[in-house]
């Protein structure tokens, strides 16, 4: 995707069920806009949204 770096997915050492998934952006536009409206979000929105319990908070951060 446009404006993506790089993605890594982080378990929690005093939590095992928790995880963090940190994604990199060039953008917030690039990640809001062009990700989240993009036919690519949709697949990844079908393949894994059915996995979270609850669906995760999405911050920003710089």
């Amino acid at each position: 995707m446009k404006g993506y770096i790089s993605h890594q997915l982080k378990k929690c050492i005093e939590q095992e069920h928790k995880y963090i998934l940190l994604v990199h952006w060039e953008t917030i536009e690039d990640h809001e806009i062009g990700f989240r409206t993009s036919e690519e979000y949709q697949q990844w929105k079908a393949l894994l949204h059915h996995f979270y319990d609850p669906f995760p908070t999405v911050e920003h951060y710089k």
